[in-house]
């Protein structure tokens, strides 16, 4: 996986939309909190329209709102949708597996899947609300050793 800016920005403006109540917010209050570039966030919000995320209305007293409640908007679909798989390798990728040479009896593949699961599994189990609430904890590491 591979987090670009596309990725960080999109939810940038998913989090200010998430936070005005399903009020509509013009474009240049969402550039102005989030930084992004009104140009570059008039694609990303398209995209984020075209994806059912969010909705808009035009004129004058127009803007966006999110078109779901952020319960329900998962940050790993998000991710998926502007991003493309979570797999750091295309060995271990289950939406666009790629080959490798090396991969019958390679020794990375089970830890590129393991980074694979770990990030599905906390991206997936994520939305909107738990950011906007601040419920995304770190958990501590195991001292155990295990």
């Amino acid at each position: 996986m591979k987090l670009s800016s596309r990725g960080e920005y999109a939810l940038r403006a998913l989090i200010c939309l998430g936070g005005n109540d399903h009020k509509l917010v013009p474009i240049g209050e969402i550039s102005d909190k989030t930084l992004v570039p009104i140009n570059y966030l008039e694609q990303l919000l398209l995209q984020l329209k075209r994806n059912g995320y969010v909705q808009s209305k035009r004129g004058v007293n127009g803007g966006y709102k999110l078109s779901k409640k952020p319960s329900e908007i998962v940050i790993g679909h998000v991710i998926r949708n502007l991003e493309g798989p979570l797999a750091p390798m295309g060995c271990v990728s289950i939406t666009s597996y790629e080959s490798c040479p090396l991969e019958e009896g390679c020794l990375l593949k089970p830890l590129w899947a393991l980074v694979r699961d770990t990030v599905a599994e906390l991206l997936d189990s994520t939305t909107l609300k738990d950011l906007l609430d601040g419920k995304v904890d770190r958990k501590p590491p195991d001292s155990s050793g295990n």
